[in-house]
């Protein structure tokens, strides 16, 4: 709830790695193969005042990969009940938007944001409304966002032949391959 402006947020510290999520919730029309869901959409920004490789403009693959994992782990597990996200069936669905800003890179940023994220979900209003001929009408009050599980996700590094649980940056920048479970 740190973002006044926002349906639902959240800010994550993991170690110096810091994250902030906001999260967003509007009206919008369903995909065509899921015409009885609402829609998810994550997105991250790696901005350049959280670490010096990160560059201002368009999203890098790093802040894509980042946004992926974190959408993936709160798809997969169904945590959001998104058939309670349909308004009209193939035609209105709310929409959440899910952006994650890292304000400080030291490590794990996967764990942090997606943390931060159902965190953030957690805390998300969305509106009340009503169908009046034919068109949806927002009224007064909010309702939770209707969660049906809290994914937790595990980063590990494999560094030779250990393996490492939460690995800082120094860890990663060395580390063989990187693991996330949801």
């Amino acid at each position: 709830g740190l973002i006044e402006r926002a349906e639902g947020s959240a800010r994550v510290l993991l170690g110096k790695t810091e994250v902030l999520v906001g999260t967003k919730v509007e009206t919008g029309e369903p995909f065509p193969d899921t015409p009885n869901e609402g829609v998810l959409t994550v997105n991250a920004e790696l901005v350049p005042l959280a670490s010096p490789t990160f560059e201002p403009g368009p999203p890098d693959e790093n802040s894509i990969e980042l946004a992926r994992i974190v959408d993936r782990g709160i798809r997969e597990s169904k945590a959001i009940d998104t058939e309670k996200l349909c308004i009209e069936p193939g035609k209105k669905v709310f929409v959440v938007f899910v952006d994650v800003w890292v304000l400080n890179h030291d490590g794990n940023l996967i764990d942090a944001s997606a943390l931060a994220a159902v965190a953030a979900l957690l805390n998300t209003k969305m509106p009340n409304y009503e169908i009046r001929e034919g068109d949806v009408k927002i009224k007064q009050g909010y309702t939770p966002l209707p969660m049906k599980s809290h994914p937790i996700t595990v980063t590990l590094a494999k560094i030779n032949d250990k393996l490492i649980v939460d690995p800082w940056l120094e860890e990663e920048q060395i580390m063989d391959a990187r693991l996330s479970i949801a």
